[in-house]
């Protein structure tokens, strides 16, 4: 089925293309090259001593918190001492206050005593140590809900979700891509138009009643509230709350429960028991620099050093665990093909600029904001609650104002779903780099990469570029336990990581990365977004950006 596939992709290629396309077909390949890198990447190989320090060593990387930072300069650090020049920390602008989390722990008190598994939000306050209340199970879903509870909640514990009802589906916890699963993926899709206003619609309406609804219960003396982990089996993912703005109220502690301990809280209450749950959560914001920063290094190019090639991955991370996959395990990826190509010595034509963001957690801030600074702009929206909103939500402005730098990218990689192998490539609607991607995968086949796909994906460090006209491409890759066990959950942890796996996208991206810096012309691009014409519906780059394959990255 493999070789079927390898075969099949580049040679439907090639009937249906033009011809300048179709010449495309005979891309050359650097075979001595691709051994080399094959050679150093799975036999020298480092990614795995540098997802350890990453993880184990600095742990968790909310943007703004302490350890962010130590990320940047740690990464900064050790992509000079490999011998890339421009090693910077470049700011990208104002993130907000930092945050984060020493200790938490839950005890029920009564009817009996027990240890109950919960996490605190981000951007929520500490306890003044232990605090002891009654929990309340609670419906507040809207403002009007406020008033039947206003006055009766003083120095309660609330419950805002009801109990999760059934056994979870039956799922495997743990898969790769089949052969008919890649055969699909590889078969495009006309995509829809996202109702994007709905959903930013909403967006404003969940910010308006989260800070109308922390402002009710710091005013109302709430100890604490209480979520449910929207995932089973005892798994915590926990995202943001509260606030990262100086000086907005932040309500009272926020915190995520596993699914089977919530449930077990609600069905006491329902029986009419007296619940008694004690808390106490060591929290801190960090209000000592409000701007985030990305890593950024190169290896500079030769006679087409003006032009680049770019591979990024997030390097931040949620709280709950070390974030190995999410994405601790990109960002070594990236950092190992630059490795790679730096110890055999590689002198590219074009430069080759390694990007680890911050912010993708919020709504991929810190990719945007470097777009914004070096390639292109839009306006900002005019509407000020419109402003308030992550930038993932704003609407496609107009005119695009394009800066030089925009013509010399040639393309940039992202690396972002888990520590699953590479399995292909979307080319995000682009047809023209299909047989391009075809021909540089087949080195790889014997390691399962031989998918192009020229459907979208969204919802990571890609999107801004493509959104732009830029070429921005992410891998396929493996999904492992990703969506199961370990995206923004406490399980986020260096043991979920897959050695081989990771070796192999290294091996991948480093060649990826060297035949795009060193062939004749710039990779092709797709074209350019345009204004939407009056009575007609149009998908812009930056409306069409996600698939059913989508892990989920939603913004705070």
């Amino acid at each position: 089925m493999r070789a079927s596939r390898l075969l099949t992709v580049p040679l439907l290629l090639l009937l249906h293309a033009p011809p300048s396309v179709s010449a495309q077909v005979e891309e050359p390949i650097d075979w001595d090259m691709v051994n080399r890198i094959r050679a150093e990447g799975f036999g020298r190989s480092r990614v795995m001593e540098t997802l350890g320090h990453l993880t184990d060593r600095i742990g968790s990387r909310l943007t703004g918190s302490p350890g962010m930072r130590e990320a940047n300069e740690w990464t900064r650090g050790r992509l000079a001492e490999w011998g890339l020049v421009n090693a910077t920390v470049e700011p990208w602008g104002r993130f907000g206050r930092g945050w984060s989390v020493d200790r938490a722990a839950v005890h029920l008190v009564r009817p009996l005593a027990a240890p109950l598994q919960a996490l605190p939000e981000a951007w929520t306050p500490a306890t003044a140590g232990p605090v002891r209340g009654l929990a309340m199970r609670v419906t507040l879903a809207q403002e009007e809900d406020f008033e039947e509870h206003r006055g009766k909640l003083s120095g309660r514990i609330l419950l805002l979700d009801e109990e999760r009802e059934g056994p979870p589906a039956e799922r495997s916890e743990f898969r790769r891509y089949t052969a008919e699963e890649l055969e699909e993926l590889a078969e495009f899709r006309i995509p829809s138009r996202r109702d994007r206003d709905q959903n930013r619609r909403r967006a404003i309406e969940r910010r308006r009643l989260g800070r109308a609804l922390r402002e009710f219960l710091a005013a109302e003396g709430v100890l604490a509230m209480v979520k449910v982990s929207p995932w089973d089996a005892g798994i915590v993912r926990v995202g943001g709350g509260g606030s990262r703005e100086p000086g907005e109220e932040v309500g009272p502690p926020s915190l995520v429960m596993a699914a089977e301990h919530y449930g077990w809280i609600v069905r006491l209450l329902e029986r009419g028991e007296e619940v008694e749950l004690e808390i106490d959560v060591a929290a801190r914001f960090h209000d000592d620099d409000l701007d985030a920063a990305n890593t950024l290094a190169e290896i500079p190019g030769s006679d087409r050093e003006d032009e680049l090639v770019m591979a990024g991955a997030h390097l931040d991370s949620w709280h709950a665990a070390t974030g190995s996959n999410d994405n601790a395990a990109g960002s070594a990826v990236v950092m190992e093909a630059a490795r790679i190509l730096q110890a055999l010595g590689v002198r590219p034509r074009r430069t080759i600029r390694i990007a680890l963001w911050s912010g993708e957690e919020q709504g991929l801030l810190g990719s945007r904001a470097y777009v914004e600074r070096h390639f292109a702009s839009r306006p900002e929206p005019a509407d000020p609650e419109i402003l308030e909103l992550p930038k993932s939500l704003w609407p496609v402005t107009w005119p695009l104002r394009l800066q030089p730098a925009h013509a010399k990218l040639s393309a940039y990689f992202n690396v972002d779903n888990g520590s699953g192998r590479i399995r292909g490539v979307y080319t995000q609607g682009n047809v023209a780099v299909g047989p391009i991607f075809a021909r540089w995968l087949q080195p790889f086949d014997d390691l399962g990469a031989d998918t192009v796909t020229h459907r979208d994906t969204g919802s990571t460090d890609h999107v801004p570029f493509h959104a732009v006209g830029l070429p921005g491409f992410q891998f396929i890759q493996d999904w492992l336990d990703y969506q199961t066990r370990t995206h923004h959950s406490h399980l986020d942890h260096f043991d979920h990581a897959v050695e081989e796996d990771l070796k192999q996208a290294s091996v991948v991206l480093a060649s990826f990365l060297y035949h795009a810096a060193m062939r004749d012309e710039l990779l092709p691009r797709g074209p350019m977004p345009q204004p939407p014409v009056d009575g007609a519906e149009k998908i812009t780059a930056a409306e069409s950006t996600g698939t059913e394959h989508d892990p989920v990255h939603d913004p705070e």
